[in-house]
């Protein structure tokens, strides 16, 4: 039976400001990625985040981005390798300190936004961010995206120690060289709920994505990111898994497969 994990990225209201419909999608997932307070959340919403998780059995993940909460952590910022490494450090730290606080252990490593894009785009930072993951726990899993960069980042992971885990996504549109579209583009994110199920199995059981312009691109996968914050998420994630499920896939945390 093919088995993938279904990820979201957590965790990312800051304050009074609410973004996504957390308590929902974890219902429906089996990997949180939790903001770190850099490029969203901040204490009380890691700490609420991680009790939510752990009620609903979903494995708990850090998620660190530039420290960039106007932006988002979607704008790229000139950081040195040393500056990353311990971005990187600190962030899962802090998350990882909650994790133990609430008696649970963290499971992976996701960057965020434009750092990571810029793991996918430039190999030193993607080996500075496995470096400062095996720095604090060489168990975590490193979460990169899934595509033609596949045989150097486990190239990079192994002489790290880590073991790295290739995500796709379901409501993401891709270019035909099998990176993300722009999120400033129209098209990037796809919200129709039947076509994003039907994109989900599609990569699940063939290991194809069509890309904008129509061409089926090869993708291995063993996480699949779904996101939160898009309109209709809750009812767009419930009939992913709903769908995966009656396609014959089983959705079980990354760390088991």
């Amino acid at each position: 039976m093919k088995a993938i994990d279904l990820n979201c990225d957590l965790g990312e209201s800051f304050g009074s400001y609410k973004i996504g419909m957390d308590e929902e999608v974890l219902h429906y997932i089996t990997s949180a990625n939790i903001a770190c307070g850099w490029h969203a959340g901040d204490p009380l919403i890691m700490d609420k985040t991680v009790k939510m998780a752990i009620q609903c059995g979903v494995s708990v993940g850090a998620h660190p981005g530039y420290p960039d909460l106007i932006g988002f952590g979607r704008r790229n910022m000139d950081c040195t390798l040393d500056e990353i490494r311990g971005y990187v450090v600190y962030q899962i730290g802090a998350l990882q300190a909650f994790c133990s606080a609430n008696g649970t252990t963290l499971s992976h490593v996701k960057p965020h936004g434009a750092l990571y894009y810029n793991a996918v785009q430039n190999e030193d930072v993607a080996r500075v961010i496995a470096e400062a993951i095996a720095s604090v726990n060489p168990d975590l899993l490193y979460v990169i995206l899934a595509g033609e960069i596949a045989d150097r980042m486990k190239r990079i992971g192994q002489e790290a120690g880590l073991k790295v885990v290739f995500e796709a996504f379901a409501d993401r549109a891709y270019t035909n060289e099998g990176t993300l579209v722009s999120r400033r583009l129209p098209g990037a994110v796809v919200t129709d709920p039947e076509k994003v199920a039907e994109r989900a199995l599609k990569m699940v059981k063939d290991g194809k994505v069509i890309s904008v312009d129509g061409i089926p691109i090869s993708i291995e996968a063993q996480t699949m990111c779904v996101h939160g914050d898009t309109p209709g998420a809750v009812e767009l994630v419930k009939h992913i898994r709903e769908t995966l499920e009656i396609g014959g896939v089983k959705v079980k945390p990354m760390g088991s497969l």
